[in-house]
């Protein structure tokens, strides 16, 4: 019974310093997240550029603040719904390119996943342009059914309708999706470019 009861304790001494981060590991995740906060006013426009922001860092803490710039840069890469988020979008990979130094490789990865952002935003507005007019005419139909064929002067906007929103959401989700795998393979070939 001792020997069980001395290794439970051995047990929940393991757990307990596991629990207990080192002084080291906090003053890394500090350092992490000061990276992201210069990222985050760089994105807002009240920063300087990451290269810039990275030299003023204290030389052991510069590997760290990196590591949270180049995070907060990947999550800043994503499928824009609007021209809010394009620009932030854009922004990004800016940043990416000027934290590399402007290697080759890197901008031409950028420039590749502009692209893919570019073509998700066209291929999106054809989707919902479509779908848009198939709703309408399928509502035109059925309102021209059920008034015995006059619908002079009635102007019908399906992107109200429940069903046209069911629809789009089905829609948008898949094209999400595709968009995002491949976004994805281009932020993790940078993720490793950068070195992280």
């Amino acid at each position: 019974m001792a020997e069980i009861k001395s290794t439970m304790e051995l047990v929940l001494e393991r757990a307990a310093r596991m629990g207990k981060a080192s002084s080291e590991e906090i003053a890394r995740g500090e350092a992490e997240k000061n990276g992201m906060q210069i990222v985050a006013a760089y994105l807002d426009g009240k920063g300087d550029p990451p290269s810039q922001a990275l030299a003023g860092q204290e030389p052991e803490q510069q590997e760290s603040v990196r590591k949270g710039m180049v995070d907060a840069l990947l999550r800043n890469i994503f499928l824009p719904r609007d021209e809010h988020a394009l620009k932030r979008t854009e922004q990004a990979t800016r940043g990416c390119i000027d934290l590399a130094g402007g290697a080759g490789d890197i901008v031409s990865m950028c420039q590749e996943m502009q692209h893919v952002i570019g073509q998700y935003q066209q291929h999106r507005e054809q989707l919902r342009s479509q779908l848009e007019e198939q709703m309408r005419m399928q509502y035109e139909q059925l309102l021209a059914q059920q008034m015995g064929g006059r619908t002079d002067g009635i102007q019908i906007d399906p992107t109200t309708q429940p069903k046209f929103q069911e629809e789009w959401g089905r829609v948008e989700a898949e094209l999400d999706g595709q968009y995002n795998q491949a976004l994805a393979q281009y932020r993790e070939q940078l993720q490793q470019r950068l070195g992280l």
